[in-house]
């Protein structure tokens, strides 16, 4: 054994503290003195910055918001119509001197009524075709008023119409080869002297063909409302041209809207270079009053007029027209001719006048800033009227109202509408518009 294995083994003694984690290291050790105190100063005068700008942003934030509030324009004020829209006149039975035979009608476009006789059908209406004729041609070449137009050259077609016309005797006014008729001539000889041939003349000088135009004018009664309308031919001679005396009058009634037609059918002769002077067949033409406008007879249709009258109603020049249609015996055309023109003798009496609006009348209320004020009409309107109609008021008001506005500031128009009729009156405003307040700007 050697000498070290003989040595005795020394072992430590156990302790239980030993197993304990090992305390904490101390902390660092504080600042002292002026260095500590600087950094608790920038620490502090950081967030004060923040805090700051924050603030800042905020501020500038709603002066932009302000700003923009109070500087952007606000909407116009609120209009709101009050006034009734339409007002209906009271009906009543009307009593009119109808022929005893064929069919009537009287119209009044200032009132935009026409009353026919009785139930319509439609017949063989003759030269009143002319009137349709008139219109197209108008239409497509209009003439103002003492206008001569362009020229129309005659050709042989025109004069072997002329030559048929003659042998037929149908109403006719002689032309020749070559010559140089104006569109006002020719339209003279048509509606005062009830040229046939001038009709078709007419026809192949506008559409080229008289069946072209023949199918223009049919478009255009369509158009019109005439829908008991159908013609077959220019002049009326074709006894399939036919129509009935309330659709004859819608179209009357706007040929004697044009200067030119009306200027026409009131003359009782034409002078034309080759026909020379020759006269109108409508009766009592420039007697009573009477202004036209347009006389025709086959033995189809019988004796037709339609006539136009001007009389003073209430105060007011009025425009009264009446067709018949369907007249026998021996005067014929004089015959229809008296009883259109005692149909328009018994209308005057039985159009009527009624106040449909009234000055200081609020027909309109304006609000803004949560307060109303009245827009009142300036003055009083009346129209012409007949039993049973209704007039329009319409509210129109003005685009460019503002609250600024003042009281007696302009707050639109009432149009008052009936028939021809159109009533313009001023609504003004009754008091200044209300101003919004400055909170109720930003609120």
């Amino acid at each position: 054994m050697s000498p070290e294995s003989s040595a005795p083994l020394m072992v430590a003694p156990f302790r239980l503290d030993s197993l304990r984690e090992p305390p904490p290291a101390p902390p660092p050790p504080r600042e002292h003195g002026r260095h500590a105190v600087h950094s608790h100063r920038r620490r502090r005068s950081g967030r004060r910055l923040v805090l700051l700008v924050a603030l800042l942003v905020l501020i500038a934030a709603a002066a932009v918001f302000v700003g923009v509030r109070l500087t952007t324009p606000d909407p116009p004020p609120a209009v709101t119509p009050v006034a009734l829209r339409t007002v209906t006149v009271p009906t009543q039975s009307v009593s009119l001197p109808w022929p005893a035979t064929g069919q009537a009608a009287i119209a009044v476009p200032s009132i935009g009524i026409d009353v026919a006789s009785g139930a319509e059908q439609p017949v063989p209406v003759a030269s009143l075709t002319k009137l349709m004729t008139a219109y197209v041609i108008l239409h497509d070449h209009p003439l103002a008023l003492n206008e001569a137009g362009p020229d129309i050259i005659v050709t042989q077609a025109d004069v072997d119409d002329y030559n048929n016309d003659t042998v037929d005797d149908d109403s006719n006014a002689q032309v020749t080869v070559g010559e140089q008729l104006t569109e006002q001539e020719v339209l003279g000889g048509l509606l005062v002297h009830s040229a046939d041939n001038y009709a078709d003349l007419l026809a192949r000088w506008d559409a080229g063909s008289t069946t072209a135009f023949v199918a223009k004018m049919n478009a255009d009664a369509s158009h019109l409302g005439m829908d008991q309308s159908h013609f077959a031919d220019a002049s009326g001679v074709d006894p399939s041209s036919m129509s009935t005396a309330a659709d004859l009058l819608k179209v009357a009634a706007l040929d004697m809207g044009n200067p030119t037609f009306a200027s026409m059918v009131r003359m009782t002769s034409i002078t034309l270079p080759v026909a020379g002077t020759i006269s109108t067949y409508t009766p009592l033409i420039g007697l009573q009053g009477i202004i036209g406008v347009k006389s025709g007879f086959t033995t189809a249709a019988g004796g037709c007029d339609v006539l136009a009258v001007v009389r003073t109603v209430h105060g007011r020049p009025v425009l009264l027209l009446a067709a018949v249609t369907g007249q026998t015996g021996l005067e014929v055309l004089a015959q229809a001719g008296l009883h259109g023109l005692a149909l328009v003798d018994a209308v005057g009496p039985l159009i009527g006048t009624t106040p449909v609006l009234h000055g200081g009348e609020v027909v309109a209320h304006v609000s803004e800033a949560g307060r109303t004020v009245g827009a009142q009409a300036t003055a009083s309107a009346s129209v012409l009227t007949w039993p049973g109609v209704t007039v329009t008021r319409v509210f129109q008001p003005r685009h460019h109202l503002t609250d600024q506005a003042p009281m007696g500031a302009r707050a639109g128009t009432v149009v008052v509408s009936l028939g021809t009729q159109h009533v313009v009156v001023p609504v003004r405003l009754q008091q200044d518009v209300p101003h919004e307040s400055v909170l109720q700007r930003l609120f």
